[in-house]
């Protein structure tokens, strides 16, 4: 599977966590709930490394690889634990779309620090996104 089968993927996952997430923090702390999530996460991707024999590259990672993935948990961290204390409180439909406003930034962020470029497509389609979004949480 390509890069795209992979980002098809992810979203379709990434709708089905919303939705199941939702009725889960229905009758436990979201807090809870993230951890509940998180060693599910965890121990479904170790068993994946193990069974991948990938384990053995865990020694090869460098330092700076290192730094960088540590800070990646730590943003992933926030935004499960932001996500679901979202999810608790409001309805799914206006949560997960202000969600994806992670594009815009992620976009500008990849330009600022990855020197990614950035086209006039590329521009309108994230507009085109955050007015879709903006225009959700407003129904």
């Amino acid at each position: 599977m390509n890069w795209t089968g992979y980002a098809l993927l992810s979203a379709l996952a990434a709708a089905a966590t919303a939705t199941l997430a939702k009725v889960g923090v229905e009758s436990v702390s979201s807090n809870v709930a993230t951890a509940v999530r998180t060693a599910v996460v965890l121990l479904f991707v170790l068993i994946l490394v193990v069974v991948r024999g990938e384990h053995r590259e865990v020694l090869t990672i460098t330092p700076r690889s290192l730094a960088f993935l540590l800070l990646s948990g730590c943003a992933t961290g926030l935004s499960w634990l932001a996500y679901f204390r979202a999810l608790q409180l409001g309805p799914v439909s206006a949560v997960a779309p202000i969600d994806k406003l992670s594009l815009p930034l992620t976009v500008a962020l990849a330009a600022i620090f990855l020197h990614e470029p950035l086209s006039w497509r590329l521009a309108l389609g994230v507009a085109l996104m955050v007015a879709g979004a903006l225009l959700t949480i407003r129904a």
